[in-house]
Order: C-alpha cells, then structure tokens, then sequence
C-alpha cells in the first residue's frame, strides 16, 4: 500500500463512502507477505512514502519474479531493481513489463511518474567510467518522480569542462558527485554549490586507490562544508537520499 493509496483509504471513510470497520480491516492486513525466501515489507510505501526496492544481486530470476508479482498485487505501480543481471532481466521481460538499462543494471517495472519534486538533481561525474553508477543513481531519482540533469565527465583533470555548467550547478535542488580515482570531485561541487551534495566514490582508479577505498576517503575529509558521503558505488543510495531532500516539506502535526 501507497501513501496515497492510504489518504484515500481515508477519505472514503470521511466522505462516507466505506465504514471505519472496513477501513480497520484493511489495515490490519498483514503488513508483510511471507513467500518462504522472501518477506516483502507491503506497507513501507505507507511508512516511509517509498516502496520497498528490491536488490537484485543474489536472488534467482525466479524469486525476483515472485517479489515483484508479490508487490503488483498490493498495487506497487513503480518497482525498482537494482543490479539485476542481463539473464534475469531476460527471463522477466518474457513475463512481465520491465525496462532494463544494461548499463546501470537497473530494472524498473511499472510507468514511470511524472516529476514532481520541488527542483533538479544534477547528477556529476568525474569520468566516463563512472557512468555505470551516475545512471543508477539517475533512473532511481527518475523512477521515485525527479528532474535529473546529468553533467558527465566533468573530473578536475579539466576543471573547465565543470565550469561550463556553472548555471546547472548553481540551479540544482541537489547534486550528486560521482568520482573515482582521488574523488576530488565532490570537494569541488561542494565549493560551488548552495545545495546538498552527495558524495559517491567509485571503484574506479589504478591499483593505489584500492576499488574505491582512496575516493571514499577523500569525500568523507572533504573542506567543503554541506557534502555528504554514501557507500562505494552506491548510486541507487544517492539517488533515494536526493529525492527524499528534494521532496521535503513541512510537516503537520
């Protein structure tokens, strides 16, 4: 169940339209689906506004069918997948709507919203090889209802190439830097930018950036102040945690 699914669970009762029996009744369904290998969290779009995501590395083809027909039937109209293998995402596309992006390894099922979020998240990298993880975070901001611009091979080894997107930079909502090597990157938006920026290391680099270990490093001592830091090529963490940023509003109590 959705948050919106839910307000107009409860509207129904306001405007008459189904008792408060019913609606308790609705709620009391078991807040999670037991399928023996898997425990879906049904009621996760309701707690936190975002449906449980599924994470594909490690599971069968057939147990992520299985979550993801669990999910459709409780009315999940987006469904994320990450790092969903070509031959699984084959055997899904046989059985049901799927998107794939081969690059990212995202999967997503369902028609994807509209944005409606209050601004753009800029999504940066330093080079060409750390696309991969940019589209992860893209699509996932994307599928959860973002404006994403992506600004791609923009590292400081031509400081220039960022600096001619100096208006992107200064209009985002929030940015993600995505950067392996020494991963100056981050550092650099963080100097620039009035908004969050969230920090992605790469494993990406020659042998003494240790898969990603040195740029991980590296953004978590960053100078710049409002920079933030999510694990090692963590591209779908960055693109939750800059929507959920980028669809806060006040909140009534």
């Amino acid at each position: 169940m959705e948050e919106n699914e839910l307000m107009r669970l409860l509207q129904n009762v306001a405007d008459g339209e189904m008792t408060p029996q019913k609606a308790a009744l609705k709620l009391k369904e078991e807040p999670f689906t037991d399928l023996g290998y898997a425990k879906p969290d049904t009621h996760r779009g309701i707690r936190q506004g975002v449906a449980e995501v599924i994470y594909g590395a490690g599971k069968t083809k057939e147990q992520v069918l299985g979550i993801v027909q669990e999910m459709q039937k409780h009315s999940q109209k987006v469904i994320i997948i990450t790092r969903l293998n070509e031959e699984a995402a084959k055997y899904l596309s046989d059985k049901i709507d799927i998107n794939y992006d081969e690059i990212s390894k995202l999967g997503i099922v369902g028609e994807m919203p509209k944005p409606y979020g209050m601004g753009k998240i800029v999504v940066a990298t330093g080079g060409t090889s750390d696309i991969p993880v940019a589209e992860e975070a893209a699509l996932t901001a994307e599928a959860l209802g973002n404006e994403v611009v992506r600004l791609y091979d923009v590292g400081v080894a031509g400081l220039h190439r960022l600096m001619a997107h100096i208006e992107d930079i200064m209009g985002a909502q929030v940015i993600i830097a995505i950067a392996g090597m020494e991963g100056a990157l981050a550092s650099v938006i963080g100097g620039l930018a009035d908004c969050p920026v969230i920090a992605v290391p790469t494993s990406v680099g020659y042998g003494a950036s240790f898969n990603g270990l040195s740029a991980l490093l590296s953004m978590l001592n960053s100078c710049a102040s409002g920079v933030s830091v999510v694990n090692i090529d963590n591209g779908f963490g960055a693109g939750y945690m800059a929507s959920m940023i980028n669809h806060m509003k006040p909140k009534e109590l």
